[in-house]
């Protein structure tokens, strides 16, 4: 039966997800985007204000270059900290390559100011004349170089490329790689200087013809990658890189069209630009970090909640029968113990075993009948049918057991067919069934590597009368003699397992008039499969 709508929820993976983790793989909305454009409209706006002045040189301010580019330098390293901390959540290589760009942004931007004349040294503390310049080009070629490579690899990066107990090895060799790298290339700039072509003559305001094409040279290379992300765009992380690029794009310019650069008011603007675009992407990371964690927060405490509810609700059950058996209970041992004295005596006496043994059977009657009562009580008071689309129920179990999922570094993907019937039943107690059904999952996945442990849900209907939910894991499926038994009280295959989980999955199922079913168990996982009546509306 073919699909008719496919939604993943797959860690790691680029498809649409019901509960994305990081930023990297979490879809745009509205109001994202609509901030990006105001941010993007400001920048635009002030840009064509400014442009006419562009040119007027202003006082020459030696503690501003240190001060904003320690603060791009800062705001850089603590990104790509933010950036490889996402990577330890979801590997994906893509991650790497874009932290790095931050690394070579941020080294540069503080190697730049070292070497900048009038920033710590009237010539700068390394370097000569055109060591800053050249710092420059390197610091806004990396960058953009590295923002290339992600959007070229963040697609084909799948679920589960490491598993998360070897991340930090890819984080260590990536850090150590860009750390190397740098100091190549600033060995060159700063001891090779001579062999390299001059941006500025003896006067730093003055750019050479070759500065002017090189700014050139970078602008068309920053659009270029802008034009590439804009194709592929589709995250949040994406959109604020868009940002962070445009952002940039009036250094160029200023660098490009003015041969009297440095101190000029364009020059200050366009270095403020580059502290804002410095700004976006940590300034994204650390909000949507901060609401992903609340959501976190609120489903473990809905989780425990809901546990906390269902442990009450057992208690309150067990401890109403055995207030209510403790009688009868109580006289069916007094009378058994007489019967029994009578029977023992020599000789035995038998008047009176008729009344005995008949007390004993009524009080058994009697406390048959408490616990047939207490059940209907619990079905009376829990019973909640409504009419109820299975994938909503999906979804929020998904939502409960997500802190479950990600310790146990199992990705899901779901398989919505979209467009159900609605089924008649208590959501909760579905809600009860399939966590238990996930969490066994979970478990079966146990003894499988990290980057294999998947869980596939999906949802279709048969065509006549029923919705079907399946739950399927990649574990090492259950042993061909024990599948017959697998729903029958008492019995379980895990050796801390009570035998009752599955056995109340399939009676509550059945109390709905539905069917709880092992389709299929092998060495590469085993799928359960629950089929649920339609309501009354959709079957009429």
């Amino acid at each position: 039966m073919k699909l008719a709508k496919v939604h993943r929820a797959d860690f790691g993976a680029e498809a649409e997800q019901d509960f994305p983790l990081i930023i990297a793989t979490m879809p745009t909305t509205a109001r994202q985007r609509a901030t990006a454009v105001g941010i993007v409209i400001l920048l635009s706006v002030a840009t064509a204000a400014i442009a006419p002045f562009a040119s007027t040189q202003l006082p020459q301010i030696n503690a501003f270059i240190p001060v904003l580019q320690t603060v791009v330098s800062v705001a850089d390293l603590v990104t790509a900290s933010l950036l490889f901390a996402q990577f330890s959540i979801q590997p994906q290589r893509a991650l790497l390559a874009l932290a790095s760009g931050y690394i070579f942004s941020g080294s540069f931007a503080f190697l730049q100011t070292l070497a900048f004349p009038g920033s710590y040294a009237p010539a700068g503390l390394i370097g000569d004349v055109n060591t800053a310049a050249w710092m420059f080009v390197l610091w806004h070629s990396t960058f953009p170089t590295a923002v290339l490579v992600y959007v070229l690899s963040k697609d084909v990066t799948g679920t589960g490329v490491l598993p998360s107990s070897s991340t930090i090895t890819p984080v260590v060799a990536t850090v150590v790689c860009v750390l190397t790298v740098i100091a190549g290339l600033t060995w060159v700039v700063i001891a090779k200087t001579e062999y390299l072509p001059n941006f500025y003559t003896t006067d730093v305001r003055l750019q050479t013809r070759f500065g002017n094409h090189v700014n050139f040279a970078l602008w068309l290379w920053v659009a270029t990658v802008l034009v590439v992300l804009l194709f592929r765009r589709r995250t949040i992380l994406d959109l604020w890189l868009i940002v962070t690029l445009l952002a940039w794009m009036p250094n160029f310019l200023v660098a490009a069209l003015s041969s009297s650069v440095r101190f000029s008011i364009g020059w200050y603007t366009a270095r403020v630009f580059v502290l804002i675009a410095s700004s976006m992407v940590l300034a994204a990371l650390l909000l949507e970090t901060t609401v992903l964690y609340s959501r976190l927060a609120s489903a473990i405490i809905l989780q425990r909640r809901e546990r906390t509810n269902r442990l009450l609700s057992i208690d309150a059950v067990t401890a109403a029968i055995a207030h209510e058996l403790r009688t009868p209970l109580g006289s069916i041992a007094l009378n058994a113990s007489s019967a029994l004295s009578q029977l023992l005596s020599d000789p035995p006496e038998l008047d009176g075993m008729n009344d005995i043994l008949g007390d004993i059977e009524a009080d058994s009657h009697r406390a048959g009948a408490i616990i047939s009562s207490m059940r209907e009580l619990t079905i009376k008071t829990t019973n909640q049918k409504a009419l109820t689309h299975v994938e909503d129920i999906v979804r929020l179990v998904i939502r409960l057991l997500q802190y479950d999922l990600l310790i146990k570094n199992v990705s899901v993907v779901t398989e919505f067919q979209g467009h159900l019937p609605e089924v008649h039943l208590d959501g909760v107690q579905l809600q009860q069934v399939l966590v238990n059904l996930i969490k066994n999952a979970i478990d079966a996945m146990g003894s499988v590597s990290t980057e294999a442990r998947r869980l596939r849900l999906t949802t279709s209907f048969d065509g006549r009368s029923a919705v079907l939910l399946s739950v399927q894991d990649s574990g090492r499926g259950i042993p061909v003699g024990d599948r017959d038994r697998i729903f029958d009280p008492f019995f379980t295959t895990k050796s801390d397992g009570t035998g009752l989980g599955l056995a109340i999955c399939f009676t509550v199922i059945a109390n709905h008039g539905g069917k709880l079913r092992l389709v299929k168990s092998d060495s590469e996982g085993s799928i359960f499969e629950i089929a649920m009546p339609v309501g009354v509306r959709q079957a009429e």
